[in-house]
């Protein structure tokens, strides 16, 4: 399956995409996609009410706005560094163990909202990555049973202002968290969807010129290590969103001038399976 969801800002509702491309309104099946719902058996019950409502069921307009294909979850970590080159580019030594970090919940928005420039932000940048989030809670858990705790998978663009990120002392924190920092979708494929998370090509555009092209394969560590890493350390609750880090070509990377956004830019990104996002680039004050 994969789940969408629609509507304004904060009034969100449950919808599916077909595989014909179609979107529905999931509405009638009752539950939000939050932590109770991948928590019990919601992903299991969706299935079922699609199996016998799919046809019926009202049709979403292409043009209505696309949230973020999750609710807001207890929490977002991402991953640091988890690719050799982006490493490299970085000017920062390859992690022995997984680099890791929290985003703000308040990050979250729609795959193709408005991304806004910070106020006083001057090296704002962007990150293509796979992220996942987790169905059956997650402690202590072994990398051989690691991927039945995930519920599904899709695209996630971890914006960052380096100057905060990396200038500012402190943790990573400052520089990823603004409002708009975290769009994620157009949705959210489930497991069965996707047959292996470590062979899927990622890729973002600048003003329609590719500067990010990979593959998952390239990770350092994948998905069943980081599921299994992670849980040694706190527990994954249902919901919550994993990023598992970027390939090269991140505009902090770019010589011998690094480059960063400006209002007006456009941003293009996808993930092999799981659909496209865009982005246009918003001064702070002019809003999302």
């Amino acid at each position: 399956m994969k789940l969408i969801r629609f509507g304004n800002p904060g009034e969100e509702k449950p919808g599916l995409q077909l595989d014909d491309g179609r979107r529905i309104d999931a509405s009638a099946f009752g539950s939000d996609y939050d932590e109770a719902f991948f928590g019990g058996d919601g992903l299991q019950r969706l299935a079922d009410w699609a199996k016998a409502n799919a046809a019926s069921a009202p049709t979403v307009d292409p043009s209505v706005r696309l949230g973020p294909c999750v609710a807001r979850p207890s929490k977002i970590i991402c991953i640091g560094l988890n690719y050799v080159d982006h490493a490299k580019e970085s000017g920062m030594p390859i992690p022995a163990e997984p680099i890791v970090f929290f985003k703000a919940t308040s990050a979250l928005c729609g795959p193709n909202d408005p991304v806004v420039i910070p106020k006083n932000s001057k090296k704002t940048d962007w990150e293509v990555e796979l992220a996942f989030v987790i169905g059956q809670k997650a402690s202590y858990v072994s990398e051989d049973e690691a991927l039945n705790h995930v519920a599904g998978y899709c695209v996630h663009n971890d914006y960052s202002e380096r100057e905060w990120q990396l200038e500012r002392g402190g943790q990573w924190v400052k520089g990823k968290s603004c409002d708009t920092f975290a769009p994620l979708g157009p949705f959210l494929a489930t497991r069965d969807e996707i047959a292996d998370p470590q062979n899927l090509n990622l890729w973002l555009k600048l003003n329609g010129k590719t500067i990010q092209n990979s593959s998952t394969a390239q990770m350092i560590f994948g998905v069943k290590t980081l599921v299994s890493y992670l849980s040694q350390f706190m527990s994954l609750l249902p919901g919550d969103i994993i990023t598992t880090g970027t390939p090269p070509g991140v505009g902090l990377g770019f010589k011998p001038d690094p480059v960063f956004m400006k209002p007006g830019d456009v941003i293009e990104l996808g993930v092999e399976g799981l659909g496209v996002q865009g982005q246009t680039a918003v001064a702070w004050g002019e809003g999302a």
